[in-house]
């Protein structure tokens, strides 16, 4: 097989961005999409012009047309469906956050291991030659010991139709947008915090539409992470350490705006270049090399397994109004 054959296992939004990655990919083509009527699959195949189409999810896994799959389904529907593509032969890159509790976690890391199969959680900043940068000035000792990261990631509604805002379909700022800086934290700092402390405050559905947390690492390194569906797209963050501080303006999204700059204990600073690259395509590539290659993905399952983790316990501390261990 010298060929991925993609599937996407729904029309989600975010498709938009996986599509042109999977077509600028070498080794990946889109032969299929599948929806939950004939009607809507048919209608998102010509808008993008993809070949094959399925009026279920249950139809295209049991085909052999497609290779792998994107899933990108609420949160709550993430873990299901990612087990019955496993079981029905199909490598997944399932979208974040990989499943809203660890139970489903490990049934889904144990199907993969059953199959044998490639599975991957879809955190696509982490394969941008940003974060690639990021993991050598902390490699490279550039920054000398860190003691503190700060990240933010905001934005608005246009409209309170949303499913973000669905208790039971996993919404909320933290689960949506304040996991990528968790992932950062853990990506930096090498693994999962000590103890957290969360702070959150709930809409009229019931989901945190404002998240705040601290995430304790021991040896007095800290993060600070915030999450927000109340205020205009912002987002950055910071590494700070003993020889100085890396600033990125968009470490998450909008890659191609993000300025990175290198702080010095002394001299001035250093504005680096960030190689281009479109944002989705690295963790495509990555597929593609697990699956036709053998190679590890880069994201390993036990790091998203710490994501979720790590989630949970802020949502537990939030509650509780008390610190919660890891």
């Amino acid at each position: 097989m010298g060929q991925v054959r993609w599937g996407l296992l729904s029309t989600a939004n975010i498709n938009r961005r996986v599509i042109p990655a999977i077509r600028q990919s070498a080794r990946g083509e889109l032969t299929a999409v599948a929806s939950r009527s004939q009607e809507s699959a048919d209608s998102y195949a010509q808008h993008w012009d993809i070949p094959q189409t399925f009026a279920s999810y249950e139809a295209m896994l049991a085909s052999d047309a497609v290779d792998a799959v994107y899933i990108s389904l609420p949160n709550h529907l993430h873990a299901d469906w990612t087990i019955r593509a496993l079981q029905a032969g199909k490598h997944v890159l399932c979208e974040k956050p990989f499943a809203l509790t660890l139970a489903d976690v490990d049934r889904m890391i144990a199907a993969a291991q059953e199959t044998g199969l490639v599975l991957a959680e879809a955190f696509m900043y982490r394969h941008h030659p940003q974060m690639k940068l990021v993991e050598a000035f902390v490699r490279d000792g550039r920054l000398g010991d860190i003691s503190l990261i700060q990240s933010v990631f905001n934005f608005q509604f246009k409209s309170r139709d949303n499913i973000r805002l669905i208790p039971e379909y996993g919404g909320g700022s933290l689960w949506d947008v304040g996991i990528y800086p968790v992932s950062f934290a853990q990506f930096v700092m090498g693994g999962p915090p000590d103890w957290v402390f969360g702070f959150q405050e709930k809409g009229d559905t019931g989901v945190d539409e404002f998240f705040a947390g601290q995430l304790h690492y021991g040896h007095g390194r800290v993060t600070q992470i915030s999450s927000s569906f109340l205020t205009p797209y912002h987002t950055r963050s910071v590494v700070v350490g003993t020889k100085g501080r890396l600033r990125m303006s968009r470490p998450f999204t909008n890659v191609e705006e993000s300025e990175m700059v290198f702080y010095p204990d002394s001299g001035e600073p250093e504005y680096v270049d960030i190689p281009e690259e479109p944002l989705y395509l690295g963790e495509i590539e990555d597929m593609h090399a697990a699956i036709l290659d053998g190679r590890p993905t880069y994201l390993t399952l036990a790091e998203t397994r710490n994501h979720i983790r790590t989630v949970l316990a802020l949502y537990e501390s939030a509650a509780a109004g008390k610190p919660v261990f890891l």
